[in-house]
């Protein structure tokens, strides 16, 4: 899910995306990603009043317009795992099977590659901050390590990092799947495993949504900074599909 001029889009699978407005979340339109058949993640880019959703499939990156129009494709030559947009209004792709960041303009020149340090063991997603560092989340199912880390903006050390083993204390995370950044920088985490998430600042990290206003896990993030409104996908697999909704938290 992302927001974009006043709208909500929730991406559906296989590449159906629902659009709704801000102030009543009432369906608007619905637009559709051509050819897309594995969806993992979507996020949008003012600047250029586009989407982008990635498609860990066919490997590749889909952009379209507001209204669902000028459809484009180019390949990511890795699995995707996760998307945002940086300051310079290019796109960063994140891929958890080699430890690397892709940085593509909006139309899907491949501008650089940040390789990041070999503990980061399956990111999956990154965000960049106004300094050029990059905030990191990491870890998945049998992983020893899940952490949150601050990164060097060349890739190559981690500045600090929030959790380690996995576990459910204030310290710790279980697969933190998914972030957000404030206007202060301080980040928001989906801790999928645990069924929260977490605000991590310099001087104190608290749980914003806890497990008890979940009916499964959060998965997605979006911070609208604008309305300070905080969107969270919430999810769960039971019988064989997945269900899910998404809540509205003030922050």
């Amino acid at each position: 899910m992302t927001v974009l001029c006043g709208e909500v889009y929730l991406l559906r699978d296989k590449g159906q995306v629902e659009v709704y407005d801000i102030i009543n979340y009432r369906l608007q339109r619905h637009l559709t990603v051509p050819n897309c058949r594995g969806v993992i993640d979507m996020t949008s880019c003012v600047h250029y009043l586009c989407i982008y959703v990635a498609d860990r499939d066919d490997e590749c990156i889909y952009r379209l317009d507001s209204q669902g129009k000028a459809a484009t494709q180019w390949p990511v030559n890795d699995l995707p795992h996760g998307l945002s947009v940086n300051t310079a209004h290019n796109l960063l792709v994140t891929c958890c099977y080699v430890h690397k960041i892709k940085e593509f303009s909006s139309h899907g020149d491949l501008l650089r590659e940040i390789t990041l340090p070999r503990d980061v063991i399956h990111p999956n997603h990154a965000i960049e901050l106004t300094s050029g560092q990059f905030v990191v989340c990491h870890g998945r199912v049998r992983d020893p390590v899940h952490r949150v880390c601050m990164i060097t903006a060349d890739g190559s050390q981690i500045d600090h990092s929030h959790g380690g083993q996995w576990g459910s204390s204030t310290g710790q995370c279980y697969y933190p799947r998914h972030l957000a950044v404030d206007s202060s920088e301080c980040v928001l985490v989906a801790d999928k495993y645990n069924s929260r998430v977490k605000l991590l600042s310099p001087t104190y990290i608290r749980d914003v949504v806890t497990r008890d206003l979940l009916q499964g896990e959060p998965c997605r993030l979006c911070l609208d900074k604008q309305s300070h409104r905080l969107y969270v996908s919430d999810g769960k697999f039971e019988y064989g599909r997945f269900t899910g909704r998404v809540l509205v938290f003030s922050v």
